[in-house]
């Protein structure tokens, strides 16, 4: 992992009734490095059954739970207009950013349509260009 990525991002108290986000403390340009998903790889089966929140599938096998604070990119909250996606790489579950990301601004990602229809559709969409 870029290390020196790492310094470039701060966790911080995100919008009401989402928590803490995580915010690029320096510019991020475009299709930048900006975390790992990180965590405990667990069988998909043993995930479909898991009650964890911060599950990311690898592929039909293998899944991270990504259990913060030990995994940085955790705390990037959901949006549906994103300025950052995950793309697996050997593995590996990496965060680049989608276009350029201002200091002082929340990174998010889409977490894709069965997250949003489990967890997020339930109780409303709490994205900025949601709450707009």
């Amino acid at each position: 992992m870029d290390t020196a990525m790492q310094t470039s991002v701060v966790i911080r108290r995100s919008s009401p009734a989402v928590g803490r986000g995580l915010f690029a403390a320096l510019p991020i340009r475009k299709s930048a490095f900006i975390a790992e998903y990180t965590g405990e790889r667990i069988t998909t089966a043993v995930a479909d059954k898991h009650p964890s929140r911060y599950l990311f599938e690898l592929d039909d096998n293998w899944t991270i739970n990504g259990v913060t604070p030990h995994n940085i990119a955790g705390y990037i909250n959901h949006a549906c207009e994103p300025n950052a996606e995950a793309e697996i790489e050997d593995d590996h579950i990496n965060v680049y950013a989608l276009r350029t990301i201002e200091a002082g601004e929340e990174i998010t990602m889409d977490y894709g349509e069965e997250y949003f229809d489990e967890f997020i559709k339930p109780v409303g969409c709490k994205c900025m260009s949601c709450k707009e």
